[in-house]
C-alpha cells in the first residue's frame, strides 16, 4: 500500500484513474464485529456515486465503498511473467482465433462477429479486439440483430488479467445486464519440455479427424459444420492412440507460426492415469516443432482441477482468463 514519508496510509488514486490497474485497502464492513483489512488489486473499471468498481484477473466485480478506503495506488499494468514465452493478448487472442475458425465471419470496425451454427461460444462470438466504429450501445443493436438473423444468442468473449485485456468492456456489459456464462483461462508453456516428456510411440498423426478420432470425441454428433471447425486453422493435426473399440487417447494441435496449440485432449476413462494425455501432446509436439514452432498455448476451464494440475506439472501457467457473455433477455439490457 501506499505509505506516506509520515508513515500513513494514504489513498492515492481517484476517479481519473478509470482503466488502471490498481491496489487499495478498505476497513472491513462496520457491522463486523472485528475490524479488518481487505486488500483488492485489479482494474479500476468504474468510480460512480462514492462506489469503486474493481475487476480482478479472473474477471471477478468487486463493489467498494469510497468510505471504507484506507489506501490505494496505480500499479503496473501487469506483473512480470515468471515463466512460459512472453507474448501480448492481442497476440494470443487472435493464434485462438485461426486455430477455431467460424463458418461465417463479419467486420464490425475492429470486432469481429462469428458464426458456426451454435457449434461452441468460441466459434460463435463476437471477438471484440478495439474499437467497433459504433458507440456500444449501437454496436451491441448490431450484434444482436446478426446473431438474431441466424437464430443464435448473442455472445461477446471478453478477456482480463493480462495487459491490455478488457476489463471496461467486461463492466459495460454487466452495467447492460449482459450475463457471464463461462470463464477460462489461456495457458501458455515452452514447447521442446513437452516434446520430450514421452516417446509418443504408439500415436498416429493425421491431417483429418477420422471416424475413429471422432468416436472418442466428447462432442457426439458432430456435424458437417463441426468439422469444417475441426479441421480450421493454419496446420491442423489429430492424434490418435487406438483402442479396442475406440481410441484409448486422442488430441488436436494447430500450429500457426512460433505457436503451437492443444484441444480435444481425452482419454478413454478406464484407460487414466497411464500417460496418455502427456503422450499424445509430446507426439504433437514434436511435429509442431518440426514445423518451426516454439511456444504453446491451451485453454482450460477454471473449475477443471485435474486437467489443470495436468498443465501445471507439464510447465504450462495461466497467462489471461477469458469469459463468455451472453445478451440479456428479451426486454432487458438497460444501463
Amino acid at each position: 500500500m501506499e505509505i506516506s514519508a509520515g508513515g500513513r496510509l494514504e489513498v492515492r488514486i481517484t476517479a481519473a484513474d478509470v482503466g488502471k490497474r490498481v491496489s487499495v485497502r478498505r476497513l472491513s464492513d462496520p457491522g463486523d464485529s472485528v475490524e479488518k483489512f481487505t486488500d483488492t488489486v485489479g482494474v479500476l473499471t468504474s468510480w460512480d456515486d462514492g462506489v469503486l468498481l474493481i475487476t480482478r484477473k479472473g474477471g471477478e466485480s468487486v463493489r467498494i465503498p469510497e468510505s471504507s478506503l484506507v489506501a490505494g495506488k496505480v500499479v503496473p499494468a501487469a506483473p512480470a511473467r515468471r515463466r512460459g514465452p512472453a507474448a501480448s493478448y492481442r497476440e494470443l487472442a487472435l493464434v485462438a482465433a485461426r486455430a477455431w475458425r467460424p463458418v461465417e465471419s463479419e467486420r464490425l470496425g475492429e470486432w469481429e462477429l462469428r458464426a458456426a451454427a451454435g457449434f461452441t461460444r468460441r466459434a460463435n462470438s463476437v471477438l471484440p479486439l478495439g474499437d467497433p466504429g459504433l458507440p456500444l450501445d449501437e454496436a451491441l443493436a448490431v450484434v444482436r440483430r446478426w446473431y438474431g438473423d441466424r437464430g443464435l444468442p448473442a455472445y461477446v468473449q471478453t478477456a482480463t488479467g493480462g495487459e491490455g485485456t478488457e476489463e471496461l468492456l467486461c463492466a459495460e456489459l454487466e452495467r447492460r445486464g449482459w450475463v457471464r456464462e463461462v470463464t477460462a483461462e489461456l495457458w501458455t508453456g515452452a514447447l521442446a519440455p513437452l516434446a520430450d516428456r514421452a516417446e509418443g510411440t504408439g500415436v498416429l498423426l493425421s491431417r483429418e479427424a477420422d471416424e475413429a478420432w471422432l468416436a472418442r470425441y466428447q462432442r457426439k454428433g458432430v456435424s458437417e459444420v463441426a468439422l469444417k471447425v475441426l479441421g480450421s486453422g493454419p496446420s491442423v493435426w489429430f492424434a490418435t492412440v487406438p483402442g479396442a473399440e475406440a481410441p484409448a487417447a486422442i488430441g488436436r494441435c494447430v500450429v500457426d507460426g512460433r505457436w503451437a496449440s492443444f484441444a480435444a485432449v481425452e482419454v478413454d476413462p478406464a484407460m487414466r492415469r497411464r500417460g496418455l494425455a502427456t503422450t499424445v501432446m509430446a507426439a504433437l509436439a514434436r511435429r509442431a516443432l518440426d514445423e518451426g514452432a516454439s511456444a504453446a498455448w491451451l485453454q482450460v476451464e477454471e473449475d477443471n482441477a485435474g486437467a489443470r494440475a495436468l498443465y501445471a506439472g507439464m510447465g504450462f501457467a495461466a497467462h489471461h482468463a477469458y469469459h463468455h457473455y451472453r445478451e440479456p433477455a428479451a426486454g432487458g439490457g438497460g444501463r
